[in-house]
């Protein structure tokens, strides 16, 4: 025991000993590395360095990106020209589609209203067309009206006046065989009547040479003769 304790005593000691001409070696030795640094440092020749290789290199690399993405850009500003370009052809196309489609309102539009014009002018002759026939079928009946109640007034006065409706022409025979010739003074025809025959609802009653003809009627009688027949 006693003789580890000598040994780690002469060990301190010793270390105690060489210790500093250590540290001032190693000291030396470090300002001998930094002077050689800094000669190192000032005679660096940085073209053609390896460090100049690896920049070179890394700027290459970002000059490569940028001129990529330039690239993308231009495909890019192309891609929207392009698009730009159409989208004005389509605007011209729809612009040209709606102005054709205006101007085949406008024809449809103006076809239309010929054809308006046209049914007006006709439902307008169609009108005057009823309206002339109205008036014609009026006047037509006021006619009609007029000449049956000129000829109802007629009959109803040669009804009345059987010497104003017809003529005693003459007389002719004998006894009881005496016939009489009248002219219808309205158609201007001749008739024989005898003795027991109808004129007009008239019954001829009796002819005689002197008296001529007695026409009998609901109990009435007149007499057409030469004299009144004149």
């Amino acid at each position: 025991m006693l003789n580890k304790i000598k040994t780690f005593v002469l060990c301190i000691m010793a270390f105690g000993i060489f210790m500093p001409a250590s540290s001032f070696a190693v000291e030396e030795e470090i300002v001998d590395i930094e002077e050689i640094s800094a000669d190192a440092v000032e005679n660096y020749q940085v073209e053609g360095s390896l460090f100049q290789q690896i920049t070179d290199l890394e700027q290459e690399k970002v000059l490569m990106q940028l001129e990529k993405e330039r690239a993308q850009l231009d495909l890019d500003l192309d891609r929207l020209a392009a698009e730009k370009i159409k989208l004005h052809m389509e605007i011209d196309t729809l612009s040209g589609r709606a102005e054709a489609q205006q101007q085949e309102l406008e024809t449809q539009m103006a076809r239309l209203e010929a054809e308006s014009a046209r049914l007006a002018r006709e439902k307008e002759a169609l009108e005057n067309a009823t309206d002339e026939k109205s008036s014609g079928a009026d006047t037509a009946a006021t006619t009609k009206k007029t000449v049956s109640s000129s000829g109802k007034k007629i009959s109803e006065d040669t009804e009345s006046k059987i010497g104003e409706r017809f003529k005693l022409i003459n007389v002719i025979g004998a006894g009881n065989q005496l016939q009489a010739t009248v002219a219808d003074l309205v158609t201007g025809q001749n008739k024989r009547i005898s003795v027991g025959k109808v004129l007009d609802g008239w019954t001829v009653k009796s002819i005689s040479l002197d008296d001529g003809v007695v026409f009998a009627k609901d109990g009435e009688t007149q007499t057409l003769n030469i004299t009144n027949s004149k």
